[in-house]
């Protein structure tokens, strides 16, 4: 946020190409991990307010998701899916998480996105490491980033009279609570389902042996 000020009001200076501006460079910047995606969400905020900066935001949230997605799927190709397949357990989770039905996969997606500290790059790696299919992986996303996107934008745009950079420590604290509370559904549904999926690996292995020795 050291030049947020600076950024920010040659962004509200340029109303008429600064949104484009802002969400290409929100692309680059999410896409390669290089600047926290909270800081560029509240630079958005307090630079257009919510109206303007909400959709330009969301535009280079997916652009940067689609960004690090591809760059991801490239660096890994198939190792970490031929990881996964050697390994009865982690096949058995990746496939109860991600490997199942599309909806399935896509409400996954959705949920991981939905917390506001979910690492952004980090998702973006795993993700693509497991090849997702592409069209789950971008409603998803979109679903899932909608919400935060608008918390933290409606936050900015309540001290747009400050500078960016005492805007961004203005945090209200309903939002820790949303964020704690958000993070700990997600933990506890994946947490349930991979559960599920390493009881049935290990329960169908017991049989096996059971089987095996009678």
């Amino acid at each position: 946020m050291v030049y947020a000020d600076t950024v920010g009001a040659w962004l509200r200076d340029h109303a008429s190409n600064g949104p484009v501006i802002y969400a290409a460079a929100f692309v680059v910047l999410s896409g390669l991990g290089v600047l926290p995606t909270y800081a560029s969400a509240i630079l958005g905020g307090w630079a257009f307010g919510f109206e303007v900066g909400f959709p330009a935001a969301l535009v280079g949230f997916l652009g940067g998701s689609l960004l690090g997605f591809f760059i991801a799927r490239g660096a890994s190709g198939d190792r970490v899916k031929a990881i996964i397949a050697e390994k009865p357990t982690w096949r058995a989770v990746h496939d109860a998480l991600v490997g199942g039905s599309y909806l399935k996969t896509l409400a996954i997606i959705t949920l991981v996105r939905l917390p506001p500290n979910s690492p952004f790059a980090l998702t973006n790696l795993v993700l693509a490491s497991v090849k997702v299919p592409i069209s789950a992986y971008i409603v998803g996303t979109m679903v899932g980033m909608a919400p935060r996107t608008a918390v933290v934008l409606y936050i900015a745009t309540l001290f747009r009279d400050l500078s960016a950079k005492d805007a961004a420590k203005q945090t209200p604290w309903w939002y820790y609570v949303i964020m704690g509370v958000a993070s700990l559904v997600v933990l506890v549904v994946i947490g349930l389902i991979a559960k599920a999926a390493l009881a049935r690996v290990t329960g169908g292995s017991s049989k096996a042996g059971a089987a095996a020795a009678s």
